[in-house]
């Protein structure tokens, strides 16, 4: 399959259910400076639809262009306004760093940052040499963390700000297949507890949304078997696939007033699995 071809049938036709219409609406969020992580593709997309469609100034990194502007495309159909887009390898720390810079620039501060970015590469234990656990740690962890660091000194200027890590609950589950990425996840959870007591003091709230298996075109083009599925659905108390809508409910919330007494906690939206 050609690079463009994997982009086209990765994409996430975010806007297709009408779901994403029908969200909560917080007034709080309009006009807010947000940050997201892997916001082109998969959870990402949903994420910088959802805020946009709240009224708030986005912007987003992603690998891929192609299907990064097409998302834009659709927002600013929808009423939204027109994310900020930067193509971003996250794993070049520089060019992250610059990013960000770039959007605080372009947005005039910051209030949310969403650490979403992530790759859920399947491999075992005896397969992976060296090279690969530090590329999925330099992919699903490192950045998250100096994430933190840049846009926290930005909130601190402003006095208040939500950090929103992504995490997932193979964590939990101890799900095999893919012990590095289950590693990083876990240390998210870490991060987040350790970080939201140290930027308390700032007015800086830190949670993790730990999402289940959500069925974004990747995973169904990659990972979504029925039999898969029906083993999943048999461990979740809610019987239904979640969907990329089911998720953006609940990092609208953390990242809004609504939430303002809630810090380094974990929010799981897995039907109820864990």
């Amino acid at each position: 399959m050609s690079q463009n071809q994997q982009e086209i049938d990765d994409f996430d036709a975010v806007f297709a259910s009408g779901e994403l219409a029908g969200v909560t609406r917080y007034r709080d969020l309009e006009g807010k400076k947000v940050f997201i992580t892997g916001g082109g593709s998969g959870i990402g997309a949903y994420l910088t639809a959802a805020f946009a469609l709240q009224g708030a100034r986005v912007a987003f990194v992603s690998l891929r262009e192609a299907p990064a502007q097409k998302l834009c495309d659709e927002i600013e159909a929808q009423g939204g306004q027109r994310p900020h887009f930067s193509a971003c390898d996250i794993r070049d720390l520089a060019a992250l760093e610059s990013a960000m810079a770039e959007a605080a620039r372009e947005l005039g501060g910051l209030d949310v940052l969403v650490n979403n970015a992530a790759r859920d590469t399947r491999h075992t234990i005896d397969s992976l040499n060296p090279g690969q656990w530090d590329d999925l740690m330099n992919t699903n962890l490192r950045p998250q963390f100096f994430a933190i660091q840049w846009a926290s000194r930005e909130m601190a200027r402003a006095g208040a700000g939500s950090i929103i890590n992504v995490g997932s609950n193979s964590s939990h589950l101890a799900l095999t297949g893919y012990p590095a990425y289950v590693t990083a996840k876990t240390a998210i959870v870490g991060l987040t507890r350790t970080a939201a007591r140290e930027l308390g003091e700032k007015n800086i709230r830190v949670n993790a949304l730990i999402p289940g298996w959500i069925m974004t075109e990747r995973q169904k083009r990659l990972w979504v078997t029925e039999e898969a599925l029906a083993e999943c659905l048999a461990e979740q108390s809610l019987k239904f696939a979640i969907q990329g809508e089911d998720l953006v409910e609940s990092a609208l919330f953390l990242a809004s007033r609504a939430s303002r007494a809630i810090t380094g906690q974990q929010l799981i939206v897995d039907g109820g699995r864990v």
